[in-house]
Order: structure tokens, then sequence, then C-alpha cells
């Protein structure tokens, strides 16, 4: 009698646990004629409208880390992510099951974002310990000193972004020399023991430019600055393990003098093994009347590319910080991106002193965009003009080629 029991009750856990699972087919090819490493397949659990608290993902029978991510902070997951290596004209096919019940499963983390709020009792820029997850201040406060290196900082094995939390929302960048995450130890501020060592550091000043990609609005001639707004945040949507992912919330930003205030929320997120950074702009409704600006600075001596089709480039020398700040460090040499798809371009403006610039405009309520950079003391990467436009050239081939996805539900 009690064997029975047991049986029953054992045979009860099973239908418990595996009720409401759901496993699809998820068949991805690439059509390009050039094989394709970490590239992201992002599938939209609410198109599927499929509760998920957990996954497996297997290719032919070997697991694959993935990753979900709950976008909007509403408790529930909207994406599941995973990398593929993937050969030219190859098809792929991986089995997905999602559960109900759970947790997501731990894999090593090949991403890593910080936020950290300034702790004055402690001296090191590359020990502060005052992490945090988000924050929200109101018009008139300038949060750009009491946050550690002023605002989010994230990265993969190949390269680090920082985003700015004061009206420039600047985007700016930290080269490496070796691949591997760092940003854990130095913080965006190598010491000199650790720039011994080998690690990265800030390779690019960028002031009141564009830095990397920056969104900004736009005033007719110039980038105008996001100063008139009700409140502005930063908040990290997710940690890994296979990407980052940053939202930038400006609520109630008046572009222009006596202009209609407009809410916009931006996402910037970072894949494992790729240098590129996707930026995704929505707004709380049609945003087509509406002109903005990204683009990047000019680097001093900089040389130049365009295709005169979105993707744009440079390749130049210069110090990273300001000339006050200058001494331990030396001029670094980087290449910047961007490629902006067509549907978005208004104009491609002449480089001036400052930027190389495009004036762009949403398509309904979303702007999307990419950006990417190398630096010359990489041991892995670009060191030349030349090689450096020839990968901006293959990098919007990808752009325009996505891995086509298949769902199947099985």
């Amino acid at each position: 009698m009690n064997k029975r029991i047991t049986f029953f009750f054992t045979l009860l856990l099973v239908c418990v646990c595996t009720f409401g699972q759901k496993t699809y087919s998820i068949t991805v090819v690439n059509d390009m004629k050039s094989s394709r490493t970490s590239e992201p397949v992002v599938i939209n659990l609410n198109a599927l409208s499929v509760k998920t608290n957990s996954a497996i993902v297997t290719y032919e029978g070997k697991e694959v880390p993935y990753q979900l991510d709950d976008l909007n902070d509403d408790g529930i997951y909207d994406e599941l992510c995973f990398l593929t290596n993937i050969d030219k004209k190859e098809k792929k096919t991986f089995n997905v099951t999602l559960y109900p019940t759970g947790k997501p499963k731990s894999y090593p983390s090949q991403v890593y974002v910080e936020m950290l709020l300034s702790n004055k009792k402690i001296k090191e820029s590359n020990k502060q310990d005052l992490y945090i997850s988000q924050l929200t201040v109101d018009n008139g406060v300038n949060a750009y000193w009491a946050i550690h290196h002023h605002g989010a900082a994230f990265e993969n094995e190949l390269v680090a972004y920082r985003i700015y939390f004061d009206h420039r929302q600047t985007v700016d960048i930290y080269g490496k020399y070796n691949k591997g995450l760092e940003l854990k130890e130095t913080q965006f501020y190598p010491d000199n023991s650790q720039k011994a060592n080998g690690y990265g550091d800030d390779v690019l000043w960028v002031g009141s430019t564009l830095g990397l990609g920056t969104l900004r609005g736009w005033n007719g001639s110039q980038p105008v600055m996001l100063n008139d707004v009700e409140k502005r945040s930063q908040r990290i949507v997710s940690r890994g393990p296979l990407r980052t992912i940053v939202e930038v919330k400006d609520k109630g930003w008046t572009i222009l003098p006596n202009g209609t205030p407009i809410d916009m929320t931006t996402l910037y997120t970072l894949y494992a093994g790729q240098r590129a950074c996707d930026v995704s702009a929505t707004f709380n409704r049609d945003a087509e009347e509406y002109d903005f600006a990204t683009g990047f600075i000019n680097v001093k001596n900089s040389t130049e590319f365009s295709d005169g089709n979105g993707l744009r480039g440079c390749w130049g020398t210069d110090w990273p910080v300001s000339a006050k700040d200058s001494v331990g460090h030396k001029r670094e040499t980087v290449g910047l991106g961007i490629f902006i798809p067509n549907k978005h371009i208004k104009k491609e403006v002449s480089a001036d002193k400052h930027n190389y610039a495009f004036v762009v405009g949403a398509k309904g309520n979303s702007l999307n965009y990419s950006i990417t950079f190398c630096s010359d003391n990489e041991s892995f990467g670009y060191h030349n003009d030349k090689d450096w436009y020839n990968y901006l050239k293959e990098w919007k081939q990808k752009k325009l080629h996505p891995l086509q996805v298949t769902i199947k539900e099985l």
C-alpha cells in the first residue's frame, strides 16, 4: 500500500512539474556568405503567450546557455536569448522548452554591468562599494558627481561603455589590451598596478560632443542636450550572463523651447562576443514630428569613412582626458562607428570640429541604431583605418541580414 502511495505521489509531482511547459523548435538560418560568431537569437515570449520562469535550450542534445529578461520590470519575463556560432549559409535547429515554474539556470557570466554611488570615505577610485541598480532624479538635480564613473558602465570581453548621468547623457568608451572582463576590478579607473598588468582604460575624451552614438535633440543647426526634463533615470535591466541591458529614461523632455514634452526610454544592449552596442529609443507617443541628433566625436586628426547610406566611421588619435588630467596618460588611437537604418535618417551632417553628426527621426514611436568601436591597444583587434573601415562594412551587412529565425511548437 505504501509503495502505491509513493508511486502515485511521484507521478503527481512529475505531472505538476511538467504541466504548462511548452517545447519549440527554433530554426536559425544564416543567409550570408560568411560565418558569424556569438550571434544573438532573441525570442519574444509575449508573442508566444507563454508564462515563463525557467527554460532549457539544446542543440543536437547539448545544453546551450540562455538568458531570460524582464524588460519593463513588471515581474514577467519578456524575452529569452541565446548565442550561436553559425557557418555561411548554414541552418541550425535548437529545441527550447519553456517552464511556468522554477528559476532561470545560472551560467558563467560573459558580461558585466554596474552602477555605484560615490563613497567619499573611500579614496581609491577602483574600490567603491555602494552598488545600486537604479536611480531617478528630478529636474535640476545633477547626479553626475554622485555616481561613480558618472553613470552606468557595462562590458563584455572585448569592449566597455559608460553612459553619463546628466544632461549630456554621453556614451563614453573604455578600451582593452586583452580579452576579458575587468570593470569589476578597475571600476573604469585602473590604478598604476593594474595598468602595469595589462588592464584597459578610458580611451576617449568626449566633453560635450556626441561621444559615441549619444542621442540628443536637434535645433535646426546643431545637437541640443537634454536640459529640460521632469525626471531622468538609469536602471540596470539585465546583468547577464549573455547580454547586459541598461535603460535610460527621460520623462517630460522639452526638446526645444515652448515645445510639447515627450517621454523617451532608451535601451543600450551589449551581447557577449560583440563589439557593437544596440541603441533602441521608445517614446510615449508618435515622435515623427521631432528631429533628433546622433553620431560621434570628431577625433583629432581623424580620417573619415561614410558610405552615404547610414554607415559612418572615423579613425584618429587624441588625449583620452582633458589637458589638466593628462598626467599619467598617453594619446589613444581609436576607431569609432555607427550604423543607422535608412528609415531613421533625415540628413547626414558634414563634419565640424566637434562631431560627425546625423539628423535622425523616429518611425512611429521608436528609433533604433547601433554603435561600435575599437582601441589600437587591443591585442585582438584593428590597428589601422583601412582594416577598421572594412570591419564596419562587414558589420553593416550583418545588421542588414540578421539571422532568420522560425519558431514551431512541438
